[in-house]
């Protein structure tokens, strides 16, 4: 975790419905990540900075050695906005500002190659998620590219089969949309591509229904 409010949400949800232990490395307070022996899968959370933030964030350093470290190690890793673009970075990829922010509820369009996947495969062509950033990557070396959306072209991607990157937030709760409209706000300025906070509080049960099934479906079929 890089802030205190954007933690696991929907993968801790998923993580109790199957029995799996799951700890929290806080990095935002001094915490260090677990060795390798220590854990089986890695999540990289969201957050609001960048990733070039380094000298204002100086675990940063320390956390791109740790998750190059856990793919070398053959391991499952799934990234999640900014995480995504920590790994993109980790493979060797350009992280960059995208051409607007990307705030709200807005769909998603799957690749061909992720419709014909067997981790990706079984959701619909078009999925609407939520979104929260502000920077994009770009497609790592050798990594499958599985989703776009109007405002970005690399929404998600797959590496080695096995590690996840996903621009948007799949794991969303009513809570984590909560606190991140509330400890974000200031992003909220009018923009094609912002919604408002009122629009963004207004999702249904239905629609976090939706993307966690999503979310779900994913970790079941991913290995590890």
């Amino acid at each position: 975790m890089h802030v205190p409010f954007e933690g696991p949400a929907g993968i801790g949800v998923w993580s109790g419905q199957h029995g799996h232990s799951m700890t929290l490395t806080r990095l935002y307070a001094g915490e260090t990540p677990p060795g390798q022996d220590d854990f089986d899968r890695l999540f990289v959370m969201g957050g609001p900075m960048g990733i070039y933030d380094e000298q204002e964030h100086p675990w940063l350093v320390p956390e791109k050695r740790f998750i190059a470290e856990t793919i070398a190690a053959g391991k499952t890793v799934v990234g999640v906005c900014l995480g995504a673009q920590l790994i993109a970075d980790v493979l060797g990829a350009r992280v960059r500002r995208n051409p607007q922010k990307e705030i709200g509820w807005f769909p998603i369009e799957l690749s061909e190659s992720a419709c014909e996947s067997a981790i990706t495969g079984f959701l619909p062509p078009s999925l609407e998620v939520f979104h929260w950033h502000g920077d994009t990557f770009d497609l790592p070396e050798g990594a499958v590219h599985l989703a776009s959306s109007d405002a970005c072209r690399n929404q998600a991607y797959l590496y080695e089969g096995r590690v996840l990157g996903l621009q948007f937030h799949i794991e969303s709760t009513p809570k984590s949309v909560t606190d991140i409209v509330a400890n974000c706000a200031d992003e909220l300025v009018p923009a094609e591509r912002i919604q408002t906070a009122e629009r963004i509080l207004s999702a249904t049960a239905e629609d976090y229904a939706r993307i966690n099934s999503a979310l779900f479906g994913i970790l079941d079929r991913l290995p590890g």
